[in-house]
């Protein structure tokens, strides 16, 4: 089946497969955009009964304490005063292996968090690194397909990887943080964790600021040489959930302080129109330089699940959880996975999925959803519809009442590659590193590169060097010096 037009499972044609519909070049999302719908969908429901993504996890409850007021940013109450603490479940995770696969794997690694606040669950889904490979959902089984195995051999294969990372220049920031150290962390602990995406707070006034967050690690920073990974994942491939497992054990309880970076519109604007780059990008960091960090408060894990599977297994996240205070934004991304991963839940865990204990909502739940598999929580005789007020929704305080921001634009599918600055972002970060971090660097990605043929390698290097001559350079020694073994 080579060289035939791209269709639907539906075999209608696919008249764009690389840029999602949305309302306006910056705008949200549109439902009508079935090939979307369709893709996500589908991909959603590859593996059974494991994730597709994140299979391999740990996790473990814990509170968050506000240790600065942010209420000016934000109504959301369980920031309402300082020193008030809320219950949380982290899940950490790989995200391309197996649930089979070891721990110290080169690969992101997720970083989700469930606060059990008084208005219900926030959700907070992210990695332990600051951007993502690709910056429209419409990409993302494509991507991910190819961090997992060849279909013809079922190996995994550096070819196709590459292939798709040296034809989508964006990928190149997250690349270069995954192939440095920080692509093998030491253990859960030891790492930071970012929201990635591009949120929203709305204050009692309804005004809105974007935000990034952080979670800084007070236990250090400690990553792991390519060489100890790879023998540390022959003699113990569990070793990043035995080391959260028995810190928490012990009470070693690990820590994270959490920060915000904030950013009302009209400084979007005007760095947008500096920078050239989209605030909403996911493939993009906000220079701290320019936002800097605000603390917010403290995570401490303190308590490991009774049972691994009721409570890590069955964890079910999705980024659509916020509560009043907390919002989303036009990040295309965020926009795919606000549908991909409740779909995904409802698929792997199951209709009711939110009555299992580690999803229940700690504050009163009422809501007309009923019947399906495990409805171990029907409402009794209590009614299943509302009816339509003709009289208007009244004044008041009634969920979010979030503000909304303003589309302009066709609806459409936009392609803002060829414009796109790809590099100077993975070139600011590749000139940070040390000596000694760049020679790693280096020998990281020269290794499944050298698996590749040599076009492609060339395309790949293409990059590296408008990134930062140096970057190309040092591969490409690196390549060399593998290929005189």
């Amino acid at each position: 089946m080579t060289n035939t037009r791209l269709t639907t499972a539906s075999g209608i044609p696919v008249a764009d497969n690389q840029n999602s519909m949305s309302a306006g070049a910056r705008g949200p999302l549109l439902l009508q955009d079935v090939h979307l719908i369709e893709k996500l969908q589908h991909f959603n429901r590859e593996r059974i009964p494991e994730r597709v993504v994140h299979a391999k996890g740990s996790g473990a409850y814990g509170r968050f304490t506000v240790t600065q007021d942010i209420t000016r940013y934000t109504k959301a109450r369980l920031f309402s005063a300082v020193g008030k603490t809320t219950e949380t479940f982290v899940r950490f995770s790989t995200v391309g292996g197996e649930k089979g696969s070891a721990d110290t794997e080169r690969d992101p690694r997720g970083f989700a968090i469930r606060f059990y606040t008084e208005d219900g669950n926030w959700d907070l889904t992210g990695n332990n690194t600051p951007t993502f490979f690709i910056k429209d959902p419409i990409k993302f089984p494509d991507f991910i397909h190819t961090q997992k195995r060849c279909p013809f051999s079922n190996l995994k294969s550096p070819q196709m990887m590459f292939d798709f990372w040296a034809n989508t220049p964006e990928s190149l920031h997250q690349v270069t943080i995954l192939f440095s150290n920080r692509g093998t962390p030491d253990g859960y602990r030891h790492m930071d964790g970012f929201g990635s995406h591009t949120f929203s707070l709305i204050n009692e006034a309804g005004e809105r600021v974007w935000v990034k967050w952080h979670f800084k690690t007070q236990q250090g920073i400690k990553n792991l040489k390519a060489r100890d990974a790879v023998r540390i994942a022959g003699e113990d491939p569990d070793y990043a959930q035995r080391d959260l497992f028995q810190a928490i054990e012990s009470g070693r309880f690990p820590r994270w302080t959490a920060y915000v970076q904030v950013m009302d519109d009209a400084q979007r604007l005007d760095w947008e129109r500096r920078t050239g780059w989209d605030a909403f990008d996911l493939t993009k960091v906000w220079p701290q330089g320019e936002f800097p960090r605000l603390e917010v408060g403290v995570l401490e894990l303190d308590r490991n699940p009774d049972n691994y599977h009721a409570d890590v297994e069955q964890a079910a996240f999705s980024p659509g959880h916020v509560v009043p205070g907390l919002g989303f934004s036009p990040d295309k991304m965020l926009q795919g996975r606000l549908f991909a991963y409740h779909d995904a839940q409802l698929y792997r865990v199951g209709t009711n999925h939110q009555y299992l204990p580690v999803n229940r909502p700690r504050c009163p739940v009422q809501h007309q959803q009923r019947d399906g598999a495990m409805a171990v929580e029907n409402f009794g005789r209590a009614q299943n519809y509302q009816p339509v007020d003709a009289a208007g929704v009244p004044d008041g305080d009634h969920g979010h009442g979030e503000p909304g921001w303003a589309l302009n634009g066709a609806s459409g599918r936009f392609d803002p590659r060829p414009a796109a600055d790809d590099y100077t972002q993975p070139g600011n970060l590749f000139r940070l590193l040390s000596a000694e971090e760049r020679q790693d660097l280096f020998d990281n990605m020269a290794g499944p590169l050298s698996q590749v043929d040599a076009t492609l390698q060339d395309r790949w290097l293409g990059h590296l060097a408008k990134a930062d001559p140096a970057y190309a350079e040092g591969v490409a020694a690196a390549l060399r010096a593998r290929s005189a073994r």
